[in-house]
């Protein structure tokens, strides 16, 4: 008996640390699904050169000093909301990131490397315009947030944000050892105090993706005064955009 209980044991822990093996070795494919790029109506596309990769970014040029800097979710095709962000910016130019791997954009994905080329797309377009407001849905909520403690921000929108994907990721597989073993943590809630740029956060009502905790999280971490949260009734995570509530937040983002 208790040769079979030792045996068993082995089989256990064997199963578990190949899931773990599993976990780490194909983590980022369950982070990132790229998209292809859809073709949108006066558009244009810019290749951003960076290292180890070229990065495409949709564009609408439009003169003037002001931008708008966009980043996506983790399975979305950025130039597709094009059409919705020129509606509520009518004034502005729109820069639409296409995140390595996607969109045609070249590379592989990851944190860094997001962090990075966001970086380099603000300093390619800060000289032709000084007022960028920075947009970041879900996944692109920490790449915007990184971006906004490095740079200056006219405004940021945080939409379906969080505070750590680390900790979003230990929530889903608790008896996982993801601390040691995530690489790419979006840890959203470290960057916020450096923020000063007046920050809005738009949660969806029924947000099946990050719990509400999390973007309850991400805002208490800002200064006093800095951020304001504002939910959209009625909305899940991936139908947010479709609310006219949604659209009128941005409207009045100035």
């Amino acid at each position: 008996m208790l040769r079979l209980m030792s045996a068993l044991a082995a089989v256990v822990i064997v199963a578990y640390l190949a899931v773990c093996a599993a976990l780490f070795l194909f983590q980022r494919s369950l982070i990132y699904f790229p998209q292809p790029r859809s073709a949108v109506g006066d558009a244009s596309t810019m290749t951003l050169p960076v290292d180890g990769a070229d990065v495409v970014v949709t564009v609408l040029e439009r003169s003037g000093p002001s931008a708008v800097v966009y980043f996506g979710g983790n399975a979305e095709d950025v130039s597709q909301s094009l059409a919705q962000l020129a509606a509520a910016f009518p004034d502005r130019a729109l820069y639409l990131m296409h995140y390595r791997g996607y969109g045609g954009s070249s590379g592989t994905p990851s944190e860094t490397a997001l962090v990075a080329d966001a970086l380099r797309l603000f300093d390619r377009i800060h000289p032709q315009h000084a007022n960028i407001v920075m947009i970041g849905r879900s996944l692109g909520s920490g790449v915007a947030v990184q971006l906004a403690s490095a740079r200056p921000a006219e405004r940021l929108v945080l939409v379906t944000p969080y505070d750590s994907l680390l900790d979003l990721a230990a929530w889903q597989f608790p008896y996982v050892p993801v601390r040691w073993l995530l690489r790419d943590k979006f840890e959203s809630g470290r960057y916020a105090a450096k923020i000063a740029a007046p920050t809005l956060l738009i949660a969806a009502e029924y947000d099946e993706v990050i719990p509400r905790s999390s973007t309850d999280a991400l805002h208490a971490r800002f200064t006093a005064g800095v951020a304001t949260l504002r939910v959209v009734p009625g909305t899940g995570h991936n139908t947010i955009s479709s609310s006219p509530e949604y659209t009128s937040l941005l409207r009045n983002v100035k």
